[in-house]
This record gives C-alpha cells, structure tokens and sequence, in this order.
C-alpha cells in the first residue's frame, strides 16, 4: 500500500523553529505509512531540501505571498491541486496565509485541512490590513484548528480553547542532555574560555527584537566586562545590529555564528538564554534551550505556557535594559537535568510523533 502523502505548506525549508520540528516529526515517522510533501514559497533552495528529497518527500515552489500577486497566486494554486490530485491532507504552516491555501484546497476536495498558528501576533507594518484579511477568510476553511499555544490559537482562529488542538513544540530531548565534553568543546570552539556566556539563537528579523538585545548586553557587559554575547542566525537585519555592535565597541565581545546545525551542541555551551522578543507563539528554540537545562530570561510578550519547566523568567519589555542586565547578573547558570520532565509533559518528538502519525491516518480516511 502507498503511503499517505501530507503537503506541508511553509515560507522555506531553512533551520528555523518551525522547519526544525517539522524535519524532526518527517525522521521519526513511519514513512512506509506517512510521508510528506512540502509546499514552499521561496525560489532559493532551503537548509532541509536536500534531506527531504532524499527521505523521499516531494518539494513544490510556489511565488512570494503578497497582496499585488494575490490574483496570480490564487491561479497557480488552484492550477496545483488540479495537477497534484490525490492529497487528502494539507497541513499549512504560513499562519493567516494558510487561509488562501486551504480554501484552494477545499475547492479541490481535500478533507483533510489544517490551520496551524505558530505566532500570537503580527506586529505593525504595511501590509497588516492585508494580514487581517487573511485572517479574516479563515473562517470554517480548515477542518482542524492547530496551534503551538494556546494564546497563538486564539490570536489566529478567534476560537474557544476546546475547539484548538495544541500540538507541543516537541524537541528531540534526549538530544539535549548536559555533556561537560561537548561543553568544553564548544566552549573552545568560541574562544570564551570560562567568561559568561549569553545566548540567543534567532532570525534578524523585527520580531526577535535585536536593537533592545544589543542595549541589554551593553548594560551586562559595563557590569560584567567578562559577559560574551553569542547571537546565531541569519536574516536581513544582521548588518544593522552588526554595525551597532561596532559602534558601541563590543565587536570582541559579540559572536555572530551564523545558521547552525548543532544547536543541541551549541546550548551545552551557554551559561544563559536570552530572548527578548517582541511576539512569538511558542518558541521551539526556548524549548531547546529548556531541554538544554538552561535558564532562559525571556519578554513578557511571550506565552507563560512556554515555561514549560520552571526554567524561564518573564520580563517586561517596557523594563530598562539596565534592569534586565540585573536579572541575567542575579541569575543561576548551571544546566539542570530537565529532560525527564519534558518527555513527561509531552515536548519529546518521538512521542509527538506517534500522535501526530494516529492524527493524520484517522484523518486520511
């Protein structure tokens, strides 16, 4: 019997924290039963497209998303299904965006259709009235709501709490368990030898609110002139927050690292997580770095269901940088052994695998 083939829609297959978890659900599933299919809206080949291609999953690009193409985009979705027939399941990723690609979908005759909403915000821009339009057509297009909280559900679907189904931003715990040799090798990696090591792992986008990251390590960095910074990532705002490291003189005290595959590895070699977002849903990487038995100093405009092992601390964005300075000096920065606890609660893959794996064959039918 052929497998079940579910289309995953996401922006593009890179190291971010929904692509992570996504590739850890593809490992750990039985592909003899289940396999995926992924639906992108890049031209550029993402981190993962070479993995997925070779676990047997299919790569389709789609245009950027954006409301002069709307019309265009609408056709070559629907000229998609009528070429791809066959998918019971559409499993979308791209937030109030998955409102276009399920209704095509349900013009196609797919059953299976889900919305799964991995932020509780947008932020202000431009194209936010188009945003809440798609949101807007959200309404009774996907037969199952998913979210990674329960806050991002309601953000996105307006709905009550019994009609979301909260899928955890499970991680590969085991993965993540405290290594004093993988520490020590990580740390020589980065040359900070036994300085205090401060983390954050993210794309340089607005969201993750690097300007305020930056005035937060120059405050720890006066009080603690042995304080690292180490910022791994990539995106557009990279060269702005890179000149303003320069400009305050911190250029040795501020590692960019770039996109990592060793994330599991890298956290073993921080003393603290630091993660002042502006928005977020739940946060894969805070997951990770909780699973890595790190205390994390987190913005308040994120989620309280993150703080999945009493490892987080929740502060005001409105808070001096000075402030949350204090916070990361006063803080602990041993590694505590969580990964029992995480497993328990439902964040392991393997165990989220298996649900999700009962979740689309009884939807398949």
């Amino acid at each position: 019997m052929n497998p079940i083939r579910v289309l995953q829609v996401v922006t593009i297959m890179n190291r971010g924290g929904l692509e992570t978890m996504l590739m850890n659900y593809y490992r750990k599933i039985d592909r003899n039963k289940i396999q995926f299919d992924f639906m992108v809206h890049r031209e550029e080949e993402g981190h993962y497209d070479k993995e997925i291609l070779s676990l047997g999953g299919r790569i389709f690009k789609m245009p950027r998303i954006r409301p002069g193409n709307y019309r265009k985009y609408f056709k070559k979705l629907d000229g998609f299904f009528e070429s791809n027939k066959g998918y019971r399941i559409v499993h979308s990723h791209i937030n109030e965006n998955s409102s276009f690609v399920l209704r095509a979908a349900k013009r196609a005759g797919i059953p299976g259709r889900i919305a799964h909403s991995h932020l509780s915000d947008l932020g202000i821009d431009a194209k936010l009235p188009f945003r809440l339009y798609a949101r807007y057509l959200m309404k009774d297009v996907p037969t199952k709501y998913f979210a990674c909280s329960e806050k991002a559900g309601q953000w996105l679907f307006g709905k009550s709490s019994n009609e979301i189904t909260v899928l955890n931003n499970a991680v590969n715990v085991n993965d993540f368990n405290f290594n004093p040799e993988v520490r020590k090798k990580v740390r020589e990696e980065l040359g900070v030898g036994n300085k205090l090591v401060v983390g954050h792992i993210g794309r340089f986008n607005k969201q993750k609110n690097h300007e305020f990251l930056i005035d937060i390590f120059k405050c720890l960095h006066q009080k603690r002139p042995d304080a690292v910074l180490v910022l791994a990532g990539d995106g557009d705002l990279k060269p702005s927050i890179e000149k303003k490291v320069k400009s305050l003189g911190l250029t040795k005290n501020v590692l960019f690292i770039g996109v990592r595959s060793d994330i599991a590895d890298l956290l073993q070699g921080m003393d603290l997580f630091l993660f002042p977002s502006l928005f977020e849903g739940l946060p894969v990487v805070l997951v990770e770095a909780q699973a890595a038995g790190l205390k994390c100093i987190v913005s308040d405009a994120i989620t309280q269901e993150s703080d999945v092992t009493g490892r987080v601390e929740f502060v005001s964005l409105n808070n001096t940088p000075e402030s949350w300075a204090n916070k990361i000096i006063s803080s602990t920065y041993e590694h505590a052994n969580t990964a029992d606890m995480l497993s328990q609660l439902g964040y392991d893959t393997a165990t989220m695998a298996e649900w999700l794996s009962k979740f689309y064959l009884l939807e398949a039918k």
